[in-house]
């Protein structure tokens, strides 16, 4: 398990997505990708973080990756992510293979620190239909990553993430993106 740092090399992810292709991240080298682990396909905060994203994905160029990793199965995943339309790739790591090589955690305190943190979001996704469907310890203490790679396959940027509220502001993707 080696944590991304900026210049490490991309992950070398190659996972089945939602749409019925694979997602290769050797497929995108001269593009700038933004990668994020997210938790599991019923997870509120990764759900309404999707939907946020989609929301100002016209904010971002045309040609932007990115790829957001959950650890479910291809077939569950498919099914709960259905909703969102997603203009980017939504991977399924069925394995937890790619997590743990890149150094994503679990720590059931930052869960509950996530959760203490963001009663708001918590109640926003609720509303919005986002209810977690699952109560593995397991799957509910992974804590989200959030990564920037460049054109050259190189982390420009690895956030991990402090609890499960914790990421990225989009903003910061969206400059990101736009800049060459």
């Amino acid at each position: 398990m080696v944590r991304l740092t900026k210049g490490s090399d991309a992950p070398n992810i190659s996972l089945p997505a939602i749409d019925g292709s694979t997602f290769n991240m050797s497929d995108h080298r001269g593009k700038k990708v933004i990668l994020t682990f997210f938790r599991f396909s019923t997870c509120p905060l990764c759900n309404i973080r999707i939907n946020r994203i989609i929301k100002r994905w016209n904010e971002f160029p045309e040609d932007t990756v990115m790829v957001g990793v959950f650890d479910a199965k291809i077939g569950e995943l498919t099914k709960r992510m259905k909703k969102h339309k997603a203009p980017f790739a939504i991977v399924a790591d069925e394995s937890f293979e790619h997590f743990e090589r890149n150094s994503v955690i679990k720590s059931f305190g930052r869960f509950m620190m996530g959760a203490l943190r963001s009663p708001i979001t918590l109640i926003q996704a609720t509303l919005k239909g986002y209810i977690p469907m699952t109560m593995s310890l397991k799957k509910l203490s992974i804590i989200p990553v959030d990564v920037l790679i460049d054109e050259s396959g190189k982390v420009v940027e690895a956030h991990y993430c402090k609890d499960t509220a914790d990421h990225l502001p989009i903003d910061r993707f969206i400059q990101f993106a736009n800049n060459s």
